[in-house]
């Protein structure tokens, strides 16, 4: 009978297990977590401090108890693997009761990732700092909000960080957020994170970016900022990051690598035989590239326990990467993103294209229809889709979705008009934001359009560019571009006027989102003018370049 010891539970861990005991009904498999709970929603945490989860039970998946009856396995919690010998191929943990050895055939470690705490002055004496990754986490930070703190600040502008935001605001705290990058979720690219942020301001949660703690005074109440500023912070989150909890494994000589996670081989097998590793602690292919990469997500590790599982139990498995799927709501906006951004594609390529699109979530003649911002990132040489990002109150989680499996299936931008998607004037349209976002694309690659990106138009005007406007006389008088070298002429006028235009002179073309300005354009070439198209149009100039706007 072989016998399987699994090190830590959650995603990973207690998927191999059961996962295991389907393939193998006369293995022996134990489970040692160092934690009180072996099965948890860690994704569900932040959700119970604003009371959306209302249960604390709801957030315990299994116990011990539910998992030996079911699957006869021998769930060990409050045991913490302190040593590996590979040689006896033997385990040491120490547990309430003391010191336990156990032997092993084969060895998974699950260990995950804990959150990355930057040293920092003061931090030591803090009585109110927390972090949020398990239930005795979320415990701590359930009694600190029972003494009714009235201000929150939470560090670092992730996902988990930004889901915290937004409970303890709905909570009833002044809340304010401080990101070391630029702009909130800094896995996106600026111009699509940016809603995200005006969506945390309009709901009057403070926002600082291009900013960092620096150290803490007052027990923690005192928050000083690298700029200067000084925070009063009646409870404060630490949400900057993760570091793969690979301390056991490099102990027993396991062999380690970016940022010290573990390294594994297409089976999941680390350089130590008989010993494999899964989710957030190990290092993985971006599929995308084929570089390198950690990706710390619930599904990657729900997969690759899975996958462990089959391989020990003598199945033909691998581990084919990942490409970092991921979603975030803030308060009534979603964002998600899939593959690599913009600014990762362009430091792997040298072909890189971006469109962006906005367009409803379902039919606009059926009532609540909302805009979908995406933004697609693909090789102009060969259509390789690279990446995609969404930004929205409805539909955003389907169309990364479609196209995060439309890069796992290998398809390029001239397949996503070719998709088929459900049709209903209360679901979607008949052509689907990701098909409209395909013929973009493609439009890109076969030379019927010219681009020119948000952050490209300043420069251009400061060279004595000018702007063709071709939106109508309401929107222009409602905002514009403050250049003087720009014409105004709505699309449906620009036929009839193209006298008024100069052949010799190249223009950038305007519109809300970049859709009558394309048409514009394409009058504009087969006319004989030069005109490129500005991509995401005035929707995007405003927000992000805001000084230039009057």
């Amino acid at each position: 009978m072989e016998k399987i010891i699994i090190v830590g539970g959650v995603a990973g861990g207690m998927s191999a297990a059961t996962r295991l005991r389907r393939l193998m009904e006369d293995a022996e498999i134990i489970v040692m977590e160092k934690g009180p709970y072996v099965s948890f929603a860690n994704c569900g945490l932040p959700y119970y401090v604003s009371n959306q989860i209302s249960d604390r039970d709801d957030l315990l998946l299994q116990t011990p108890e539910s998992l030996r009856a079911r699957f006869d396995l021998d769930v060990r919690v409050e045991h913490e693997v302190t040593a590996i010998d590979p040689e006896k191929k033997t385990i040491t943990a120490v547990t309430p009761e003391g010191e336990v050895s156990e032997t092993y055939d084969k060895l998974i470690l699950s260990p995950g990732a804990t959150p990355f705490v930057p040293t920092m002055d003061g931090l030591d004496e803090a009585e109110n700092v927390y972090t949020l990754r398990n239930v005795p986490d979320l415990d701590k930070i359930m009694a600190a909000l029972a003494e009714e703190p009235k201000t929150a600040t939470v560090i670092g502008a992730g996902f988990i960080g930004l889901e915290m935001a937004e409970n303890l605001k709905e909570r009833g705290l002044d809340v304010t957020i401080v990101e070391m990058a630029p702009h909130v979720l800094p896995t996106l690219d600026a111009e699509m994170a940016k809603r995200i942020e005006l969506e945390l301001e309009r709901n009057e949660v403070r926002v600082i970016t291009g900013q960092s703690a620096q150290s803490f005074t007052d027990k923690g109440k005192t928050i000083h900022l690298n700029d200067g500023i000084n925070l009063e912070s009646d409870l404060t989150i630490m949400s900057v990051g993760v570091r793969p909890d690979s301390d056991l494994a490099a102990s027993a000589g396991i062999e380690l690598g970016m940022r010290n996670g573990i390294l594994v081989d297409d089976k999941y097998e680390t350089s130590v035989k008989d010993i494999y590793a899964v989710g957030d602690a190990i290092i993985v292919k971006q599929q995308i590239t084929g570089e390198d990469t950690m990706i710390a997500l619930a599904s990657p590790a729900n997969r690759q326990g899975r996958q462990v599982a089959d391989i020990i139990a003598g199945l033909d498995r691998s581990n084919k990467g990942s490409i970092g799927t991921a979603i975030v709501r803030v308060f009534d906006q979603t964002a998600a993103s899939t593959g690599l951004s913009e600014k990762a594609a362009k430091q792997a390529y040298d072909n890189v294209e971006v469109v962006h699109t906005q367009t409803n979530d379902h039919a606009g003649y059926y009532p609540g229809a909302t805009t979908v911002h995406l933004k697609l990132i693909f090789d102009k040489t060969n259509g390789k889709i690279l990446g995609a990002q969404g930004v929205g109150a409805k539909g955003i989680d389907k169309r990364i979705d479609v196209l995060a499996t439309a890069i796992k299936g290998g398809l390029t931008v001239d397949d996503l008009p070719e998709l088929e998607l459900s049709y209903a004037p209360p679901f979607g349209s008949a052509k689907d934001p990701v098909n409209m976002i395909g013929y973009f694309a493609q439009n890109v690659m076969e030379g019927l359009t010219e681009q020119i990106q948000w952050h490209e138009v300043k420069e251009f005007m400061d060279k004595g560019g000018w702007v063709l406007d071709v939106r109508s006389a309401n929107e222009v008088a409602a905002g514009k571009l403050n250049y003087e070298n720009q014409i105004h002429i709505p699309i449906n006028d620009l036929r009839d006027r193209l006298d008024e235009l100069d052949k010799d002179q190249e223009y950038i073309l305007l519109c809300a989102s970049g859709l009558r300005s394309y048409i514009g354009e394409r009058q504009l070439k087969q006319a004989g003018y030069k005109g490129k198209n500005i991509n995401g149009g005035f929707n995007t100039l405003k927000i992000m370049l805001k000084e230039e706007i009057v």
